[in-house]
């Protein structure tokens, strides 16, 4: 069965895939696929929604679009290390993207062990 949201725009996919392009230095394969969140905690029924999906250094990554202009994010590793940015929905795609990659990668530095005024030389 379809859902009832539409699927992500042109610009919309544009945006996302250049983000992305610029966080990592190179293209990204950003797939479109569906999956299926409860819209609202106390929902038992789960909605389908488009998504985007990718991968990058053995990190998920998914922006669901739940509404028109409306936009949900995580990421993860394995299915139960999820993590959101902070924040239930966006507005903005650009903005849901961006956030959604400054967490990770914050993420990301915190798993290193890197630290506010730590140099490289502190870390390898």
């Amino acid at each position: 069965m379809g859902s009832a949201i539409a699927d992500f725009s042109d610009t919309e996919r544009s945006v996302v895939e250049s983000a992305v392009k610029e966080r990592y230095g190179h293209d990204v394969p950003v797939e479109v696929a569906d999956t299926e969140l409860r819209m609202y905690p106390e929902d038992r029924e789960l909605t389908t929604c488009p998504c985007l999906f990718w991968k990058q250094r053995d990190c998920s990554f998914v922006i669901a679009k739940v509404g028109e202009g409306r936009f949900r994010s995580m990421f993860f590793y394995r299915v139960h290390q999820m993590f959101g940015t902070g924040r239930e929905e966006y507005d903005d795609i650009g903005d849901c993207v961006l956030v959604l990659l400054r967490v990770q990668a914050d993420h990301e530095k915190e798993q290193a062990g890197v630290t506010s005024g730590k140099t490289a030389k502190d870390i390898s």
